[in-house]
């Protein structure tokens, strides 16, 4: 189930907000003394996350277990979720024992989809959330995080802003859980804007990136389902980060593009054309008619498809 984005409401005693995480969406499916994580786009994510799948193993010895969540790497400094630490574990299909400490995850769960095998999707949000509390998730990597009904939105904004988190999320209370669905029941209020983009080209570096790209260029898809140019990235790298994507993109080297509108001639002058299948996460300032203003890359996203990307609306 999916979130809209907007204000959050101003109905007292009708909603329930919760903190919005920095990861990656995941649902945890346990039974038998197993457990997997799979993403969004249905990836199998658990090999990424062994010290995971091993705590929410245990759950699953009565029955089938469905769990949604989110994935996150704290900062150790802040323990905020950090996207940033988190791209070191999302790619990694074994992690070393090395990575795993210095770069440890947490699984949030806030939503609880079956129990015993039997699905509860179709109970209250209150109801869920209550049967997620018996479950007494409460230890250092899995833990169920609190939501609120005696705080106001404005409030809960402020507090996230200031402790580094990413937003909020506002539920309400009596809402079924609707798989694959964005609903007004949920709405999402985020801090700063962030959005998906296929990665349709690069263009050639100079200076110091005259080995690697310069920017890329970003698509996403309107609501004709075409492929549009939205902007070029050119900041959010390390050096190191710049050498393994350009060899990504070598690999996915195509002679034409695959906009399905023709892009600015400046772009189709000198880009390198890709196949359109990496996503990237980008935060930008806002969304003007020749597309996104200050866009910062913000790291890969292999739990979205291409698709996932859509246009964002101007301000």
């Amino acid at each position: 189930m999916l979130a809209v984005s907007g204000r959050p409401p101003r109905e007292h005693g009708r909603w329930a907000l919760e903190m919005k995480w920095d990861g990656i969406r995941a649902v945890a499916l346990c039974r038998a003394g197993e457990c997997r994580f799979y993403s969004r786009n249905n990836r199998d994510l658990s090999g990424s996350f062994p010290e995971l799948t091993a705590v929410l193993a245990e759950l699953g010895g009565g029955g089938e277990l469905v769990l949604d969540g989110e994935i996150v790497a704290p900062d150790p400094k802040t323990g905020a979720p950090s996207f940033g630490r988190l791209q070191r574990r999302m790619h990694v299909v074994a992690p070393s024992a090395d990575l795993l400490r210095g770069f440890p995850a947490q699984y949030l769960a806030f939503d609880l989809l079956a129990v015993g095998g039997a699905s509860i999707m179709n109970l209250p949000y209150t109801e869920r959330r209550a049967r997620l509390a018996e479950l007494a998730l409460d230890r250092p990597l899995v833990r169920t995080p609190p939501f609120y009904q005696d705080i106001d939105a404005d409030t809960l904004l402020r507090i996230a802003g200031e402790h580094g988190l990413e937003g909020i999320v506002a539920k309400r209370l009596d809402s079924a859980y609707y798989p694959g669905r964005r609903s007004p029941l949920w709405i999402k209020t985020p801090l700063r804007k962030t959005t998906e983009v296929v990665v349709a080209g690069w263009l050639p570096g100079t200076g110091r990136f005259s080995a690697t790209f310069g920017s890329l260029a970003l698509g996403a898809y309107d609501a004709e389902d075409q492929l549009v140019h939205v902007g070029n990235v050119g900041t959010g790298w390390t050096m190191h980060d710049r050498r393994s994507l350009q060899v990504r993109l070598d690999e996915l080297s195509r002679p034409d593009t695959a906009f399905d509108v023709p892009p600015p001639r400046a772009v189709a002058a000198s880009a390198h054309w890709v196949e359109p299948v990496l996503v990237g996460d980008i935060e930008y300032r806002e969304v003007t008619s020749e597309g996104l203003r200050h866009p910062s890359w913000r790291g890969l996203r292999p739990d979205k498809s291409p698709h996932d990307a859509k246009v964002p609306f101007s301000d």
